[in-house]
């Protein structure tokens, strides 16, 4: 088998509930994705995607997705796209760095793999742990009035498990906290998400103010030294996310003792294959961990899927659905969701039917 033709889409897929707002006025309103489409010799077609939120989130932004999609495409035509560990060894190869720009053609590759395999995706990456996995919903950065709203609208629908934003004033950030925690019910599982927005300084100022309440603090410094300086005060557990790009980071964090678990964004470490290592040894050495990525849509839920329903289900924390975030649909068959569950598609690979004719015209198109 060899890789054919690959064509690539760039798409807008802009938010249901608006403007997606964190810290420090960092917001977006919408996914700014690229779809990249791997058609094999024997006309199977594997789909990838990745979708950076805004320019502020990661070191990746889709201007640079876009331009970087031409410069790596040519090289794969006629590899064989089951070869996976070589497929990624050549992309770094030709192009150094920007692992977000691989990312849609690893995932593309890895669903053709598992089509011409004529199997789900999820047994290719270690086997199904468990037919659904938690989800939980974001509780965006705002007013405390507008927090809380938010918070008691995502429990009514069902959700138990919440992401509360913060990473800005430290004040304001203890009352918009201490406010949702008391208005959901008592047993709902809380992470307050800085996103590297606080000085170690302000991480213990937040922990020390919200000892009462019951909550998994995540990344709240960009540095990993300096989130452990705050693990060592703090009396909760201690999540990593941003700090989680290679697989040296993620042992780093393990030789310091700086997290009891992880958040590993597909796009950020460059694709399925790199994030399956990474998760495997991540779960080897005893941390929990979360598979997710940075935005998209039906595709990339789906890769997201496979990963998280593929982790043992003593290590997984939870997994959040994103193609439910956006109001466009760029493919039959989505992962399900039941309550505040999902689970992967039916069928092989990711399982997911994109259609082209929803994704406009592409932006390359290589081979015939």
């Amino acid at each position: 088998m060899h890789i054919k033709s690959i064509k690539a889409y760039s798409l807008m897929q802009p938010f249901v509930d608006g403007r997606y707002n964190m810290s420090k006025g960092r917001g977006a309103d919408g996914f700014d994705a690229v779809l990249v489409a791997i058609t094999s010799d024997s006309g199977l077609t594997g789909w990838g995607e990745m979708a950076p939120l805004g320019n502020f989130y990661s070191a990746a932004f889709a201007a640079g997705a876009r331009a970087g999609v031409p410069e790596i495409a040519p090289h794969l035509l006629g590899k064989d796209p089951r070869g996976l560990a070589q497929i990624n060894r050549l992309m770094d190869t030709v192009f150094n760095g920007h692992p977000y720009i691989k990312t849609a053609f690893d995932m593309a590759c890895s669903d053709l793999t598992a089509r011409a395999a004529d199997v789900p995706l999820v047994t290719m990456l270690g086997g199904r742990e468990s037919d659904m996995a938690d989800l939980y919903k974001v509780v965006t950065h705002g007013s405390v009035e507008s927090m809380v709203a938010l918070a008691k609208r995502i429990v009514g629908e069902g959700f138990h498990r919440l992401q509360v934003k913060v990473g800005g004033k430290v004040h304001d950030d203890i009352e918009r906290v201490t406010a949702v925690a008391a208005a959901v019910p008592k047993g709902t599982v809380i992470f307050c998400d800085a996103n590297g927005g606080w000085t170690a300084y302000q991480a213990r100022q937040f922990a020390d103010a919200t000892r009462g309440i019951d909550y998994t603090m995540e990344q709240p410094c960009l540095a990993i030294d300096d989130c452990l300086s705050v693990r060592r005060s703090l009396d909760k557990p201690m999540v990593l996310d941003e700090s989680v790009t290679s697989l040296e980071q993620m042992l780093e964090i393990h030789r310091k003792g700086a997290a009891d678990g992880l958040t590993l964004k597909i796009s950020r470490l460059g694709g399925v294959t790199k994030t399956r290592q990474i998760r495997d040894v991540a779960v080897d050495l005893g941390f929990m961990v979360t598979v997710e990525d940075t935005g998209g849509a039906e595709v990339d839920t789906a890769a997201m899927a496979h990963l998280s329903l593929s982790t043992p289900e003593e290590r997984r924390m939870h997994a959040i659905a994103f193609h439910e975030w956006v109001t466009i649909r760029t493919a039959k068959n989505a992962p399900p969701v039941v309550g505040s569950r999902m689970g992967v598609p039916d069928g092989p690979g990711l399982g997911i039917d994109v259609d082209p004719d929803l994704l406009g015209k592409p932006f390359l198109e290589l081979g015939h």
